[in-house]
């Protein structure tokens, strides 16, 4: 644990203090698009922070080569260098678009070739354990298609859900922190050293949001881009394709007996296995509707607009932090709530906490200007919007009558009299203004 911990913090410090100097890279290389119709900001801002991202995963990847505990899943393993060269070619077609603004056919071509690269270097899913069948092999024509096809729809997904300040990062990142979670259990646990790739993945991953995150967050400095989105989706990808496809459910020895009894009994360890998209269930909603949307209105599914989730919690009255936040809480409830269920499916209040947690995130749906009433000892610990009003409008008037009160006192010691040069006669014989010149 400490080894992907230290790789985890390395990851994040290097993106983290790259970000900053990849900014003014972006504004001064000019990418800084103007504002579109479906945006949200207010302001230009620069693009490019996929960069930075790049970086920081380079970085964990050569302190992980260079670790006695994660040296084994370079030597032993391909598929540290199959993401690595995957990363780099769909991270080079999104500095292309960040800058360029090319084609989205263009973009999917680039997906599928970044997916192929993939395949070809080993990371690709070999066989799938299907409930009540048994353990299914696939034919390499079939491993190869679906490994392309969740590679290409989680790279969407994640570029979808990309719209707010800090709502990509923060959501991967949630999910990468479950999966890491489920990695290392399997690998821990179980001793089954195909889970160590994807458990190294989950943790750069997680550096990589966490690191850009400070910079991301509302008001945003710097947008990571399509160079990010489609990196962090990518990386998410591999994971979940690394672990899915390469660990035999006989391994995990849960059930003793035949090959399809096994899988039966080991359903509720493979759930965030076989659907991987449930870690990413949000994203992959918004992705289905905003498909289906634009199809209905015969418009190509590639093209951008203003109906995605994010930008209706907008529309009702949330405010751009809430919205994020809310989204979070669903991403959390989702990927969590796979994971409590595959530790221990037979557990009722793990069915009872989710069904709790989904009711409270539709009250936070249905309330969009309720501010809540934080107590008085921890006003100070919390954001100014969310403190008392009554005491902010008492300190309000009391400073505004101080000021006032003082004016008064400095002009009785200083009258201003009519003929002096530069003062307008009428304006000072008049009534005094109970406003304080703040120069």
């Amino acid at each position: 644990m400490r080894e992907y911990l230290l790789t985890l913090c390395i990851t994040a410090a290097v993106t983290y203090l790259l970000t900053g100097p990849v900014r003014k890279f972006a504004i001064v290389a000019g990418a800084m698009p103007e504002i579109r119709a479906r945006d949200v900001h207010r302001e230009p801002t620069p693009r490019l922070g996929g960069i930075a991202m790049f970086l920081g995963l380079c970085a964990g990847l050569l302190v992980a080569d260079h670790l006695t505990g994660l040296n084994e899943v370079f030597e032993k393993s391909n598929e540290p260098r199959a993401l690595l060269s995957g990363a780099a070619l769909i991270w080079l077609i999104g500095v292309l678009d960040d800058k360029f603004e090319i084609d989205a056919l263009i973009k999917l071509g680039g997906q599928m070739i970044a997916a192929g690269v993939m395949v070809m270097q080993g990371l690709t899913i070999l066989w799938l354990p299907v409930p009540g069948v048994g353990n299914v092999a696939l034919t390499q024509w079939q491993g190869t298609l679906l490994t392309v096809a969740l590679v290409v729809i989680t790279i969407n997904a994640v570029n979808f859900v990309d719209g707010l300040d800090g709502l990509a990062a923060g959501m991967v990142c949630i999910a990468a922190g479950a999966f890491f979670l489920y990695a290392y259990r399997i690998w821990y646990s179980y001793g089954i050293e195909a889970a160590a790739p994807a458990t190294l993945f989950s943790a750069i991953l997680m550096g990589m949001c966490l690191g850009f995150l400070p910079h991301n967050m509302h008001p945003a400095r710097i947008f990571m881009g399509d160079s990010g989105s489609m990196l962090i989706g990518l990386v998410l990808a591999a994971g979940a394709i690394s672990i899915t496809g390469q660990l035999d459910p006989d391994a995990l020895g849960l059930y003793v007996g035949s090959e399809r009894a096994a899988v039966h009994a080991t359903v509720p360890v493979y759930i965030p296995l076989l659907l991987p998209l449930t870690i990413i269930a949000v994203p992959a909603a918004d992705l289905v509707l905003a498909i289906v949307r634009r199809t209905w209105r015969g418009q190509s599914p590639f093209a951008a607009d203003r109906g995605h989730l994010h930008h209706r919690l907008l529309e009702i009255g949330h405010s751009h932090s809430r919205a994020v936040l809310i989204m979070y809480f669903w991403s959390a409830l989702i990927a969590f709530g796979a994971l409590a269920y595959s530790v221990n499916s037979a557990s009722m209040w793990i069915v009872l906490g989710v069904v709790f947690l989904s009711a409270i995130g539709l009250v936070l749906l249905l309330l969009p200007r309720f501010t809540p009433r934080v107590p008085v000892w921890a006003q100070a610990f919390v954001p100014p919007r969310y403190r008392r009003r009554r005491r902010a409008a008492e300190a309000a008037e009391a400073a505004v009558a101080g000021a006032v009160r003082e004016a008064e006192e400095t002009t009785e010691r200083a009258p201003v009299t009519a003929g002096i040069a530069g003062v307008n006669g009428a304006t000072a014989i008049g009534p005094r203004s109970r406003f304080v010149d703040r120069h």
